[in-house]
């Protein structure tokens, strides 16, 4: 009986103890809600998209920019495929790359029949932004001809308002280009409707062009919806960029969203990834979400 009673004694010790314990641990520290562009890790897409997405929400992203849009169709599948396999790997669909070149006037209906059907499957998906990520040489010819570029923009911009999304332009360091004496990303800003164009400032390119980020947010403000925090490599690796400065001016940027994009890698691409979501996850000047 003794015996008995000392067991049960020291089964009410060992429970206390470990309640003492747990209600003394000292708080996880809260998670960040970062996004991934996937052209970082197109060849994983392209050979395994659903065991990638299930390692890139593993690693602890939390939402995807798509770039394999196509004939309605992301990554190959249906759109509303695509997003349940996003949400399965414990991520959100927000976001999407996807673009058409200016279309010249014979070609004009059928542009705008491409971006019907873009806007139509990336609503279908339960996205909320599509972004055009890219403009050619030859839209830096003139004034003339970047009016048209802007006039473009407006355009898309209402019809993606009328479907539900926001339409964006993501920069590279070509749109720094002067024009007749205007930079051209400039006119870009001044020229297109702030409630139908957002701006998805890349800070490795506005870099490479050497200017000034938080330059852009003061004269700008409230454009800028989305950061893509890139480097030469992972985020962070060559030492040489400094964010801090873009994320101490994020309330005046408008930011919202913060998207991961590597391009060039030390490691596997898929390694690349999960090392510039760690060094973001470490900054302190990064907060946990910018909704």
């Amino acid at each position: 009986m003794k015996r008995i009673f000392y067991l049960f004694r020291f089964v009410l010790l060992s429970l206390l103890v470990v309640t003492l314990v747990t209600s003394c641990e000292v708080p996880r520290e809260e998670e960040k809600f970062i996004g991934i562009q996937l052209w970082s890790v197109r060849g994983d897409m392209n050979a395994d998209p659903e065991g990638t997405l299930r390692q890139l929400g593993e690693m602890g992203y939390s939402f995807v920019e798509a770039a394999g849009y196509s004939n309605g169709m992301l990554y190959g599948m249906e759109p509303e495929t695509f997003t349940s396999m996003v949400e399965a790997s414990g991520m959100e669909f927000i976001t999407s790359h996807i673009g058409r070149a200016l279309p010249g006037e014979d070609e004009w209906d059928e542009a705008m029949r491409w971006w019907e059907t873009a806007i139509d499957a990336h609503a279908r998906a339960g996205a909320d932004y599509i972004v055009q990520p890219f403009m050619p040489s030859s839209a830096f010819e003139s004034l003339e001809v970047l009016q048209q570029w802007a006039d473009y923009f407006n355009t898309i911009g209402e019809m993606a308002r009328d479907g539900g999304l926001r339409f964006g332009f993501h920069n590279h360091a070509i749109e720094f280009t002067e024009v007749e004496g205007v930079v051209a990303y400039d006119y870009l800003l001044e020229n297109t409707d702030p409630d139908l164009v957002f701006f998805q400032l890349d800070l490795y390119w506005i870099a490479e062009a050497g200017k000034d980020e938080v330059d852009y947010i003061n004269r700008y403000p409230g454009r800028f919806l989305m950061y893509h925090v890139k480097d030469h490599q992972e985020v962070g690796a060559s030492g040489e960029m400094d964010f801090r400065p873009a994320f101490e001016h994020a309330d005046r940027a408008g930011l919202e969203y913060i998207i991961v994009e590597v391009e060039d890698y030390n490691y596997e691409p898929i390694e690349s990834v999960r090392v510039s979501l760690d060094y973001l996850m470490e900054a302190d000047y990064v907060e946990a979400d910018y909704r």
